[in-house]
């Protein structure tokens, strides 16, 4: 249990320290209107983290969620276009949503029903994605209906309610992976597959519904990144790699089994929150990136520390006792 508390306490003490060094320098900071821009440009990049930690939590990757969410706006310009109103939006929104789970299916089959690694299918999945996004938008074009999206930004105080709504479900799903049987299905099956078949668990079933639940997760996503940009872009942001990142320093391990969809969302927010902060400091965000792969090498030093002295001693353990053989052969 201790162990798995050091992510959330190493991103919430991220996220104070950083909040509180922007906060002493830059007024603006706390200011109502930046607060809320803050949690609510974070959305697309928690939800996509969040559906990304179930598929880590499986011991797959999924690195087509960036082009599936860049797939889902460029389909809300066709069918959330400013010319539907009323019940005509309903089955646009619904075809947001179908976009998700198709490709969740697709990657689905490729990695249980052809036994491809993810990392190879998820691949293949996003240059197929990219490739139709482009061919549907060559450039960023096609206006999406603000009646659908207008309703996203409410907020008690600067703190959306969608963001309210995302954290209750990053908490339920933490206590559903210790408290239910698919919870701790999904961490049997990502710790020891083998195993977990034998004791009869459906590991099948678990991958399949881990990446159905990874792309549904990124749709929604996609959704909300429509509402920001408001067009049907065909160029989108590094969301793949950023969603992996969030899901490691939350506490997700890349070999499977252990993760948490709190520590993915502080993670997340973390990572929003170097974007806020440096053009208040009139920083390049190219030390975005940077910062990124700095911490995501410190979080996985730092959360596989202690299987890194085990090694270590076992391996001063085997060389004494090699000298020794030695010596005694010499002395032999």
């Amino acid at each position: 249990m201790r162990r798995s508390m050091l992510p959330l306490g190493l991103m919430i003490a991220l996220i104070v320290a950083l909040g509180a060094y922007t906060a002493a320098r830059q007024s603006a900071f706390l200011s109502k209107e930046n607060l809320n821009s803050l949690l609510l440009e974070a959305m697309p990049l928690i939800l996509v983290s969040l559906g990304q930690a179930v598929a880590l939590l499986v011991g797959g990757f999924d690195v087509s969620v960036a082009a599936l969410m860049t797939m889902v706006v460029v389909t809300a310009s066709f069918t959330l276009t400013p010319t539907t109103s009323g019940v005509a939006l309903v089955p646009g929104a619904f075809a947001l949503v179908g976009v998700g789970v198709a490709t969740g299916l697709f990657n689905a089959f490729l990695i249980r029903g052809l036994r491809l690694p993810s990392i190879v299918a998820t691949l293949g999945t996003l240059s197929i994605l990219q490739g139709a996004s482009l061919w549907l938008r060559g450039y960023p074009t096609g206006p999406i209906n603000t009646d659908v999206t207008s309703s996203l930004p409410s907020a008690v105080g600067f703190v959306p309610l969608a963001f309210i709504g995302v954290v209750l479900l990053a908490v339920l799903g933490d206590m559903g992976l210790y408290r239910t049987r698919t919870g701790l299905a999904l961490r049997a099956v990502g710790l020891d597959e083998t195993s977990s078949r034998r004791l009869g668990m459906a590991t099948g079933r678990m991958v399949f519904l881990a990446f159905v639940a990874c792309s549904l997760m990124a749709s929604l996503a996609g959704f909300y990144l429509a509402a920001q940009v408001q067009i049907g872009s065909p160029l989108i942001g590094n969301y793949g790699l950023e969603s992996i990142a969030a899901a490691v320093l939350g506490g997700a391990s890349l070999a499977g089994g252990r993760g948490s969809f709190v520590g993915a969302l502080l993670a997340a927010l973390f990572l929003s929150l170097i974007d806020n902060v440096l053009p208040l400091f009139h920083q390049p965000t190219e030390y975005s990136q940077m910062t990124i792969g700095i911490l995501i090498l410190f979080a996985l030093i730092l959360y596989s520390s202690p299987e890194l002295l085990a090694r270590f001693r076992t391996g001063r353990a085997g060389v004494g006792r090699l000298r020794t053989d030695e010596g005694e052969a010499s002395a032999g």
